[in-house]
Order: C-alpha cells, then sequence, then structure tokens
C-alpha cells in the first residue's frame, strides 16, 4: 500500500514537472525546436503529420487528432475561426506549439475537457449546451488521436447544439475514425445509446434525461469492455 502510495506521488510529480515545462511561451529557435521533438516523438505527432484524422461533422463542425501548425495554418485559410482542446493536460511540446499557432493566426483557443474511458458527469454534459451556442464557428475539436474524444464530443454537438437523433450521432463512433467500441472507450457509445433508449425514446430533452435519470454509476457498473481490444487501445496504441 505505501508503495502504491508512493507511485501515485511520482506520478503526480512528474505530470506537475512537465506541465510547469510545456504550459508556458516558448523561448526563441531552441525552445520551439524542443517543442516540435517533444510533439514529434514523445506525443506521437510524427504519426499525426502524415494523417491528422481529420474529419467534417457538419460545415461548422471539423473533428481531429492533435494538430502541428502547419495543419492549423492550412484549415485557418479554409475559415477556421475557433479550436476547441479536449485533452486537459498541457504536457507536451503540441500543447505550447499550438498555443503559439493559435495567437499567430488570430484563432480562438478553448478548452471542454472530456474522458474517453469513464462515463460522462452530469456536471459536463449540462453545460455542453452553453458551450456550443457560445463558439464562433467554423470550430475545430481535437484530442490526441482524434478518434473517442473528438467523437464523443461530435457525437455530443450533432445531440445537443443539431438536434440530431443518437443513432446518427453514433456515426462520430466508428471504427473509420479509430474508436474501438469494445474496449474501455466504449462506455461512451454505452451512455448515447442509454440517451436513446431511456430519453429520447421517452420523449424527453436531453438536459431533462440527464438531471432526472441519466446514472453515471449504473453506467460504469453494466458496462464490460472486452479484454483483447483493451490491451490494443492502452497497451499497445497508448491512447490516451
Amino acid at each position: 500500500m505505501l508503495n502504491r502510495f508512493r507511485s501515485a506521488e511520482t506520478r503526480t510529480a512528474r505530470r506537475l514537472a512537465r506541465i510547469a515545462r510545456w504550459d508556458r511561451p516558448i523561448e526563441g529557435g531552441l525552445g520551439r525546436l524542443r517543442a516540435w521533438a517533444n510533439m514529434v516523438l514523445v506525443d506521437h505527432g510524427v504519426f499525426r503529420l502524415a494523417y491528422l484524422n481529420l474529419h467534417r461533422v457538419t460545415p461548422k463542425l471539423w473533428r481531429a487528432a492533435q494538430p502541428a501548425p502547419p495543419q492549423l495554418a492550412r484549415l485557418r485559410a479554409q475559415g477556421l475561426r475557433t479550436v476547441v482542446y479536449l485533452r486537459g493536460g498541457r504536457e507536451h511540446g503540441s500543447w505550447q506549439l499550438q498555443k503559439e499557432c493559435c495567437e499567430a493566426l488570430g484563432l480562438e483557443l478553448v478548452d471542454f475537457v472530456v474522458r474517453s474511458r469513464a462515463a460522462p458527469d452530469k456536471e459536463t454534459l449540462l453545460r455542453a449546451r452553453a458551450f456550443f451556442e457560445g463558439l464562433s464557428y467554423p470550430a475545430l475539436v481535437h484530442c490526441k488521436s482524434g478518434a473517442d474524444r473528438a467523437g464523443f464530443m461530435s457525437a455530443l454537438y450533432l445531440v445537443v447544439h443539431e438536434g440530431r437523433p443518437a443513432d446518427e450521432a453514433l456515426r462520430q463512433l466508428s471504427l473509420r475514425y479509430g474508436h474501438f467500441r469494445f474496449a474501455k472507450t466504449g462506455i461512451l457509445d454505452a451512455f448515447f445509446e442509454r440517451w436513446r433508449d431511456e430519453g429520447e425514446a421517452q420523449g424527453l430533452s436531453f438536459e431533462e434525461w440527464v438531471e432526472t435519470r441519466y446514472d453515471p454509476d449504473a453506467l460504469t457498473r453494466a458496462f464490460k469492455p472486452g479484454l483483447v481490444s483493451d490491451i490494443l487501445v492502452d497497451r499497445i496504441m497508448k491512447r490516451e
């Protein structure tokens, strides 16, 4: 037990050290080189430079993996106005480069933190409508790989902001985007399926269902990920 406590303390200390390093302005050419090296090698950006997993959800919304500055510049040329950062932590050079790039391009950079392996919490869900209404469009939502959190946010946007049916929104959580419904990330599919069956089918508004019927703990207990796909996503692909 003591060793486990010390391991948790060590992980926390290392995370705070990474944030202290990367959540600040880039300093000079050497600082920019370090940020790029960290993004490409540590944050797996080398794969995203080849394939950004970029897709249009609607004419007003894109979804993608973590973009590099040249990729943001291309989207800005296509009319992009807002970048929604879903990753939460500022632990990589990717964040440092993105923040600087958004400022240079005149893009608004905002946070909306969501989780990929846990039942969505009520507070996050209930503030989604106001969040979407407050964005300047066209907007881009992105996580690290563009598969899970970006898919969840795109589906949530379709349900809450566009009033689309759950089955249509669920298409955003698809193997097409690299999402695995039988891994721990499948709890996101289970959430929208529960909304479809318990809320939409009963004629409830999304917010009414969340407030009166939705139980995150019950969803967590009911969902059972598959072992093989879980190993693939978490241990081999090292998804966030």
